[in-house]
């Protein structure tokens, strides 16, 4: 976990929450499976986790509350980007305002799903595949409604594979997509 430096600090998940996190999870609690687990191309140990719903994702930050005794939770939209951006307040990406073109192994990576966390440059904050490889839930509804929940981040399904900082994505709370994993964060 990393102390971000907000207006009220808290921690985030230097990864994505991963396969094996939550296969601990999955044992421990005697719960179900994420959706893809047993897919070739979602199904390393170090993978993140995808096909989860906003209310699995939930669950194992209660699970982790329960195990150490602290606030684990899903992010907030804003707690997300400004930990995002690591310090580089106003710009579009992790790293600045170059293209997601320009970064390095760009074509060669998420040919057939998700890569293994940590596998690209951490950002200022020391955060890794922020803005990349999946989906993340946080924790509000995208809007008035309350039909779909809030997600931030790139996918590794996408045309263009990296999002901006900014970026918001939903869809309903109980989907289970092939592209959307999550994070935890920590009241500090």
């Amino acid at each position: 976990m990393i102390r971000i430096p907000y207006q009220r600090p808290f921690l985030l998940a230097r990864f994505q929450v991963t396969n094996a996190d939550y296969d601990a999870f999955v044992s421990a609690t005697g719960g179900e499976a994420a959706l893809f687990r047993s897919a070739p191309e979602f199904s390393a140990s170090t993978q993140p986790v995808v096909g989860v719903s906003w209310f699995d994702a939930s669950s194992y930050c209660e699970w982790m509350a329960k195990r150490s005794g602290r606030g684990f939770r899903l992010p907030t939209e804003p707690e997300w980007e400004f930990a995002a951006r690591g310090g580089l307040a106003g710009k579009e990406f992790p790293w600045g305002d170059e293209a997601p073109a320009s970064r390095p192994g760009y074509r060669d990576r998420w040919k057939n799903g998700p890569e293994p966390v940590g596998t690209s440059e951490p950002n200022g904050y020391g955060l890794f595949d922020m803005c990349e490889n999946v989906h993340e839930w946080c924790a509000e509804w995208f809007d008035g409604a309350q039909t779909r929940r809030a997600s931030r981040g790139g996918s590794w399904r996408h045309h263009i594979k990296i999002s901006r900082c900014g970026a918001r994505s939903s869809i309903p709370p109980e989907f289970r997509y092939a592209d959307y994993g999550f994070r935890v964060a920590c009241d500090d």
